[in-house]
């Protein structure tokens, strides 16, 4: 895959094959052997979609074959899932969640350490974040939807929703959170292993943003316990209050509403002295808090 780029900066930028040869670690003569060896337009094409599939992948880990084919199109390539399918099994590129005999995924190394050890409380805002995702069925198909609490004021600081659970839903939470707290620098924002928080993507903006992450165990739902228990209510305020959701639409509406109205202005908690989150907030937090629309 190297090859086309390496003989492009020699034509073009006028890069040594040999000191590009010492850079990225090939050897010269299997260069020029490639080069006297026309490639078919098929192979041309091979060589490019490959290289999209690795940085579709490298976002998203948990993507196989079927969803990467979906990027694919979507970013305009007309394209056959089993030529898709082809290049990623030559290539070894598999989703990183993988079921086992006993049908249990199997979540991949954690990119860091639980920076929380379990500690949900923090003695003000923005110190420490705790994220997830949670999911529910609608006559459209699958509904996800990503989260962000506050550890000292319990206040949802962001969230996303979305019909497909990609390391993008939750980039877009983390960006929300970041927007309304003003650019927090060294907050820690903890998360289970999920491909999502692994991702490039999500690594990067942790990084670019000044953040910390933190990631708990694999089925060690206690690590993110403090999330849990937001979804644990989300459930039976709204989740359930149907026994079917007609749209994704009506769900995020009926989500965020009761966020904004319900959790935040009116949900009283004795960890917080009987205080609302916001009124929480504007007692102890008022520096951080933005002007709410």
């Amino acid at each position: 895959m190297m090859y086309p780029l390496v003989d492009r900066l020699a034509e073009t930028e006028g890069v040594p094959i040999v000191r590009s040869a010492e850079v990225l670690g090939f050897n010269t003569t299997s260069f020029y052997k490639w080069k006297q060896t026309p490639q078919s337009a098929r192979e041309r094409y091979d060589t490019v979609l490959l290289a999209e599939i690795r940085e579709i992948h490298a976002d998203d880990p948990e993507f196989g074959h079927r969803f990467i084919w979906d990027e694919l199109k979507q970013r305009g390539h007309q394209v056959g899932r089993d030529r898709v399918k082809r290049l990623c099994k030559t290539h070894r590129i598999h989703s990183s969640t993988v079921k086992s005999k006993s049908l249990r995924t199997k979540a991949g190394p954690p990119v860091t350490d639980d920076l929380l050890q379990r500690h949900f409380h923090a003695d003000t805002c923005d110190v420490a974040w705790v994220s997830d995702i949670t999911e529910h069925p609608t006559d459209e198909g699958k509904w996800y939807f990503a989260a962000i609490k506050d550890l000292c004021s319990t206040r949802i600081v962001g969230y996303q929703s979305g019909a497909r659970m990609t390391s993008q839903l939750v980039c877009d939470a983390l960006e929300h959170a970041i927007n309304l707290r003003g650019g927090p620098v060294d907050t820690i924002v903890h998360s289970d292993r999920g491909g999502q928080y692994r991702s490039g993507r999500y690594q990067r903006m942790i990084r670019t943003n000044g953040l910390r992450q933190s990631m708990g165990r694999v089925g060690a739902c206690g690590d993110n316990a403090a999330m849990e228990s937001f979804f644990s209510l989300l459930q039976k305020n709204v989740l359930n209050r149907k026994p079917r959701w007609a749209t994704r639409d009506e769900l995020t509406h009926a989500t965020i509403e009761w966020i904004e109205r319900t959790y935040h202005r009116r949900r009283r908690q004795d960890r917080l002295g009987r205080l609302t989150p916001l009124e929480y907030e504007l007692a102890l937090c008022h520096t951080h808090l933005n002007p709410l629309h």
